[in-house]
């Protein structure tokens, strides 16, 4: 018998989005502490739901919770990186490679890429870059591959906005995006994957070179 998900409270709900747009958005930055009476505050609530909602971010990989240091955002470092980029492109390529095959409709890609090409600061383009990801992904035809996608999306995008802080290359990625939904649009799935996961790849090269020479290092010479 399969279990039914319980219904997150709606208060709880509100505080949970609320700290998850902060952290992703940069306004609580890795390793900050987050403190229940504050946060409670913060958002005119009872401590009940703050906990209920850290609860939940710690299980997305977002806090850490710690017996002696309290709750702190997690930091993002080159292990974190290579580790949740690694998942993106071992699924993601592939999930879009089907997309395509199967002539599912990109439109919600389209939109989104538009809506982060007209937005006017970092939270709203960060928002719109995520969304055009999970529109390329979800429509693969397999449910369990979307979901595996989708619960490394909070992490991927937490290492995002650490790199795109300390050097912003949403210019780079904006051209990418667009090569990539025009090989899917031209039905070219084998392209479009390919393109996909070179924007991955590169990405991580970039905000994270340790990683990579790290990940070399392991294999040994190619």
């Amino acid at each position: 018998m399969t279990s039914v998900p319980t219904p997150i409270p709606s208060r709880t709900q509100y505080v949970l989005e609320g700290i998850k747009h902060r952290i992703l958005t940069g306004q609580l930055t890795p390793g900050q502490a987050l403190v229940e009476t504050e946060l409670a505050a913060q958002f005119g609530v009872s401590k009940t739901p703050v906990r209920e909602a850290l609860k939940t971010l710690a299980g997305t990989g977002l806090v850490v919770m710690n017996q002696y240091k309290g709750v702190t955002v997690r930091m993002v470092d080159a292990d974190m990186a290579r580790e949740v980029y690694d998942v993106r492109l071992l699924l993601e390529p592939e999930a879009l490679k089907r997309a395509v095959r199967r002539g599912a409709s990109l439109d919600a890609a389209r939109d989104a890429l538009t809506r982060a090409d007209a937005a006017t600061d970092t939270a709203e383009r960060s928002l719109a870059n995520r969304e055009f990801h999970r529109a390329l992904y979800l429509p693969c035809g397999n449910p369990l591959l979307g979901r595996m996608l989708d619960e490394v999306r909070d992490q991927a995008a937490l290492v995002s906005a650490v790199a795109w802080a300390a050097s912003p290359s949403w210019d780079r990625e904006a051209g990418e995006h667009r090569e990539i939904l025009r090989l899917a649009l031209a039905g070219d799935a084998d392209g479009a994957g390919l393109a996909l996961h070179a924007h991955i790849a590169s990405f991580v090269e970039r905000a994270f070179p340790q990683a990579e020479s790290e990940a070399q290092g392991e294999d040994g010479p190619a």
